[in-house]
């Protein structure tokens, strides 16, 4: 899979898992790595992300909510807080990613799964997070 494919693979967990509590996480995370058709390596990979992403999801949160004037994340569509939450985790805490990469590709996430406003309010939360 490319980088492109285990980010999308990764936001469509996060947003899978606004749907159940999150002591649901592991079973709902098996479950999604089952369907995929990926490598060992890439299913371990996305796994540990997403593992380590919901690890942080309160502390990514806190990021958000403080840069985020009216919009916190209670008040967010699911698929753009999902795709906030990837990008923000992935600037945040992924040292090997640029800035402006993981904002790139969170932009375009939303143009696919967000709402006809859902790119510009992605790339609006995120600028404000530079």
């Amino acid at each position: 899979m490319s980088r492109r494919e285990i980010r999308e693979q990764i936001f469509k967990i996060l947003f899978r898992a606004e749907f159940y509590a999150r002591e649901e996480l592991e079973e709902q995370l098996d479950l999604s790595v089952g369907q995929m058709e990926a490598s060992e390596t890439d299913i371990t990979y996305i796994k540990e992300k997403t593992e380590d992403i919901c690890r942080h999801l309160d502390e990514i949160d806190e990021i958000i909510n403080a840069r985020a004037e009216k919009w916190k994340t209670g008040r967010m569509a699911k698929a753009e807080l999902a795709i906030i939450r990837l990008a923000v985790y992935e600037m945040n805490y992924e040292e090997e990613m640029p800035v402006s990469v993981a904002i790139n590709e969170a932009v375009e996430l939303a143009k696919r799964y967000g709402d006809e406003h859902g790119p510009g309010f992605v790339n609006g939360i995120l600028a404000k997070l530079v």
